[in-house]
């Protein structure tokens, strides 16, 4: 025990002198709960003499033990409530040995109890459960971090960022307003499900392992299947394959997925992230860019309450309709600059005099993917959509109906970042092919992010696919914003 902290060998010691007394500290048998901490203290009142039969378990937070009775909190899942527990009412007989050694001597901050009794409120008017049982069902063995404050100074929290995202677990029991975020994360994707469930789509599941990955650019995690002898993929998006579904038949598909990129990580990227992907048959981008206004609407007005959500020292609106811009409009409007017309050396030396630093091996479109990442995104901090990609940058998009050049293409960017992508969806299945040789020619240049050919999902087009709109969103970016959340590590329960 010689590497254990003093308080880890204390507490050890206190879980052999819990055997020694015949007491189990990791019971088997359930213990059954019928009311939550944050259930009692709000609907719990004196005139009603209601609670009076109440099972709760959760872990110890504070102790203060003051002779033959004594005060503790304890949190569950809900919240804290106080603990009032007497020595002769939960001894009733001549052993005390429960109370006097049990709970003043073996019981530790962090530990696990049950507990069963009656709500009062004490003198103060602090709502309290007067404990007439009290069982131990799980002894911790180290001890949790335990935040203290001193002439105004705060010390031992649990702030370091590394740490809390390495020790979730003990994130969530110390910083509360953790387990808040999480649970507003899962009231916005159900809020999302339940939106595309009454439009009667139908929710899919797609391979994660693909033997060609595609949909997106971006670099893929690579693998190696001993039995099949060949190398596999983690998918970059699953695009290829509910586009395979709309030909197969159905009219509308979804998908919540988790998607990998082997690529750079910041405090808005990790390489393992969740995307809804939609597609929609005989509807077109202009029809998305109504459904993704709508259904944020909505998931803003379920978490808030409202269409406002302050993220940082933004306020931010998602009440329709959205601004909308083309990207070469948005181009000039931020930079004064009209790129319009330009060929791929203007636009080099329109960057070079924008001081937008370009990659020798960048083509044409991400040459135009830079400057609107460098000069515009971050400027858009109300929800946006940004319209009409050149051609180029978009391998998968079906070209404009009036625009020559351009790709029917929309991007919705809020709070400087992207959070969602959508085409109407290429449906041409010789265009299709032209453009995939086009990004392999890319990938001969040095682009690693250039899209490889998917002979499977061309002869799937080839048997004809109808006219389709498609959506991703990024579930990750869409919940920082909004939790108000600064990384995306915060919205991930175990980031890389």
């Amino acid at each position: 025990m010689h590497h254990l902290s003093e308080q880890e060998q204390q507490r050890r010691h206190k879980l052999d002198e819990l055997h020694k007394l015949g007491i189990e500290p990791y019971p088997s048998e359930l213990f059954d709960v019928n009311f939550s901490a944050q259930e009692i203290l709000d609907n719990y009142h004196v005139e009603l003499n209601n609670f009076q039969e109440v099972s709760l378990a959760g872990r110890i937070m504070s102790q203060r033990v003051m002779g033959k009775a004594s005060f503790a909190e304890l949190m569950d899942s809900s919240g804290r409530i106080q603990l009032y527990i007497n020595r002769d009412e939960i001894c009733p007989g001549e052993d005390k040995e429960l109370y006097n050694t049990v709970f003043k001597k073996l019981i530790d901050l962090g530990d696990f109890v049950g507990v069963k009794g009656r709500v009062f409120k004490t003198q103060v008017g602090e709502t309290s459960i007067h404990v007439t049982e009290f069982k131990l069902l799980s002894k911790a063995l180290r001890p949790l971090p335990v935040v203290k404050e001193k002439d105004g100074q705060i010390y031992d929290a649990f702030t370091d960022p590394e740490q809390r995202y390495r020790q979730r677990y003990v994130d969530m029991v110390v910083n509360p307003h953790v387990r808040e975020t999480f649970m507003k994360r899962t009231l916005l994707v159900q809020a999302m499900r339940n939106y595309l469930n009454d439009k009667g789509y139908l929710e899919v599941e797609t391979p994660i392992l693909q033997p060609l990955y595609g949909g997106a650019a971006a670099r893929p995690f690579k693998t190696f299947h001993n039995t099949l002898d060949m190398t596999l993929y983690l998918r970059i998006a699953n695009e290829l394959y509910l586009k395979r579904l709309i030909v197969g038949g159905f009219d509308g598909v979804y998908e919540f997925s988790k998607d990998f990129r082997n690529e750079g990580m910041s405090r808005f990227h990790n390489p393992e992230f969740t995307q809804m992907e939609l597609y929609v048959a005989y509807k077109d981008y202009y029809w998305m860019m109504d459904l993704v206004e709508e259904m944020v609407e909505r998931v803003a007005l379920e978490l808030h309450g409202k269409t406002e959500v302050q993220v940082g020292d933004n306020l931010i609106n998602f009440q329709r309709p959205w601004k909308r811009f083309t990207m070469f409009e948005a181009i000039q409007h931020f930079s004064g600059v009209d790129i319009t017309d330009m060929d791929e050396a203007a636009l080099r030396e329109t960057a070079q005099k924008l001081n937008v630093h370009l990659d020798p091996s960048m083509g044409k479109a991400k040459i135009i993917d830079e400057l609107f990442g460098e000069l515009c995104e971050p400027k858009l901090i109300q929800p946006t959509f940004i319209t009409d990609y050149p051609v180029e940058m978009s391998p998968l998009a079906k070209k404009h109906r009036s625009k020559p050049g351009l790709v029917e293409r929309f991007e919705a960017i809020c709070n400087g970042k992207e959070i969602c992508n959508a085409f109407s969806e290429l449906n041409d299945p010789i265009d299709q092919r032209q453009r995939f040789e086009d990004q392999l020619e890319l990938g001969k240049r040095g682009d690693v992010e250039a899209m490889v050919l998917d002979e499977d999902f061309l002869r799937a087009l080839e048997y004809g696919m109808p006219p389709t709109a498609g959506l991703g969103i990024g579930i990750d970016r869409l919940s920082m914003i909004m939790t108000n959340s600064n990384s995306i590590q915060d919205v991930l329960f175990f980031p890389r």
